[in-house]
């Protein structure tokens, strides 16, 4: 399979590898369950749906902006190669 096969099978997948080795955002993810754990357990049932659907709104915007760095980041990417192959010709 090429790379861009597994890319689209879904074989690679970039963020998790990121997280999977990367132990301080691991630290991180942690200590923000604890902490959200923590401040739930004190919340009525409609803070607590509220809260989620700020969680939510949060998740669906760090989506956007890290799908946007993406894109950006491969096109760069794509120009770099295609500028380096220019200037040797």
């Amino acid at each position: 399979m090429t790379v861009l096969e597994d890319l689209w099978y879904g074989n690679i997948i970039p963020w998790e590898m990121f997280v999977k080795n990367n132990p301080h955002l691991k630290s991180l993810l942690s200590l923000a369950g604890r902490n959200y754990d923590k401040l739930t357990a004190d919340l009525t049932d409609k803070q607590v749906e509220m809260l989620e659907k700020y969680k939510d709104i949060l998740c669906e915007m760090n989506s956007y902006t890290e799908q946007a760095a993406f894109k950006y980041g491969f096109a760069l990417g794509v120009r770099l190669i295609m500028e380096s192959v220019i200037t040797e010709l």
